[in-house]
């Protein structure tokens, strides 16, 4: 199996900047696709940014220009970072991985992961 770890939510100020980090453990064989959700209070999960095993990008239209994502693949990371906030992006942030992972010797996947998510406050 894999494991997510999220780090660097927090309140801000709008204006300011974060940087959240997701690390992935396990016996893991590769990480294919990468990327950030947010859910707000009330609101649907929806998908931030995604970065593709060759290092394509995309963006949600609202964070583009804001927002950067980046991957490390020796740490088995994805980064989210968020400058100019907003208090429009204040939600819960949830990284998401598809990877393929040992099974003993077989190797099984790609399956999606979900971080437990963490809370980024953007004071206005």
């Amino acid at each position: 199996q894999v494991q997510l770890v999220e780090s660097g939510g927090g309140l801000v100020q709008a204006g300011g900047s974060l940087r959240l980090s997701c690390a992935a453990s396990g016996n893991i064989f590769r990480i294919n696709d990468m990327g950030w959700y947010r859910q707000a209070p009330g609101k649907q999960r929806e998908l931030v940014a995604a970065i593709t095993s060759e290092g394509n990008t995309n963006y949600e239209d609202s964070v583009k220009g804001r927002f950067t994502i980046s991957r490390d693949d020796a740490k088995n990371t994805v980064y989210l970072q968020m400058d100019s906030l907003e208090h429009e992006d204040t939600a819960v942030y949830h990284c998401n991985e598809h990877a393929t992972y040992y099974l003993g010797r077989t190797i099984v996947g790609p399956y999606g992961f979900w971080g437990q998510g963490t809370q980024v406050t953007v004071s206005s």
